[in-house]
């Protein structure tokens, strides 16, 4: 059921004839799907429909699927930025192939597989809120489901935390220590995102909320506190980094132990 507080978008899209007739869902994503704007958030919508949407004074953002073009909307209401992206049916089929399970097992990474446009469509449907489609949201949820789309995310970010260890750890060994916590820094990022990933826990690409995920996975690998300690750099001793780079990335090779693909 769609919150009180959300349904009138729907009325005002429609009264501004932005929402075409073979409309299959409308969704709200982002901040405000998940609960988490501010007085300052935008209001974000995937549009998604059988045909394409097409508006003279519509831009658009070149994707790597057929069509190639991504409509976009943006209005302003109420003093808010509203920005509607217009999604073709078809072309989440295309995504859905290119995380099939036969595409991760040819060894693919996903950063060949997936733009970030079309990265932020899978893991949005997770946590959108439709305002029209929700048996589309359903089926389409049960795909994703059922792809290599989390390996594909998982296993990336892995392999990211792995290569900043290995970065920091040369530049430890070198006395670059400078350079080795911004390493070790980059490493645990990429861990956390593994583990959250790991539990279903989308959206590594937006990295300024990856403390409100985590807040909300509740990991008894990571528990909150420990995280922030080591995001903030609680501890840290800029004349001896030595000690919490050395933590940081012996915690980095511990977690990924502990992330199951």
């Amino acid at each position: 059921m769609t919150p009180p507080a959300l349904t009138g978008f729907l009325s005002e899209l429609r009264s501004r004839s932005l929402l075409p007739g073979d409309l299959l869902a409308l969704l709200i994503v982002g901040s405000v799907a998940r609960g988490w704007a501010n007085s300052r958030s935008d209001r974000d919508f995937y549009v998604i429909t059988k045909t394409s949407w097409r508006r003279p004074d519509a831009s658009s953002k070149v994707v790597p699927l057929q069509p190639v073009h991504l409509p976009r909307e943006v209005l302003h209401v109420d003093g808010r930025r509203w920005e509607l992206t217009y999604w073709l049916d078809r072309q989440v089929d295309q995504m859905l192939t290119k995380v099939s399970w036969e595409r991760f097992e040819s060894g693919d990474p996903v950063v060949a597989a997936l733009v970030e446009e079309e990265e932020s469509f899978l893991e949005r449907l997770f946590t959108c809120v439709p305002l029209t489609g929700a048996d589309w949201v359903r089926r389409r949820r049960e795909q994703v489901n059922g792809s290599a789309f989390q390996a594909f995310l998982v296993t990336r970010s892995l392999a990211r935390a792995d290569g900043y260890v290995e970065d920091a750890l040369g530049q430890l060994a070198d006395g670059d220590l400078h350079s080795a916590v911004l390493s070790a820094r980059t490493a645990f990022g990429h861990t956390v995102d593994a583990l959250l990933e790991s539990g279903g826990s989308f959206g590594s690409q937006v990295p300024k909320w990856r403390a409100r995920r985590l807040k909300e996975a509740k990991l008894t690998a990571l528990p909150f506190d420990r995280y922030w300690e080591l995001e903030t750099m609680a501890g840290f001793r800029a004349d001896d980094p030595r000690p919490w780079i050395e933590e940081v990335i012996t915690l980095c090779k511990r977690l990924s132990m502990e992330v199951e693909i």
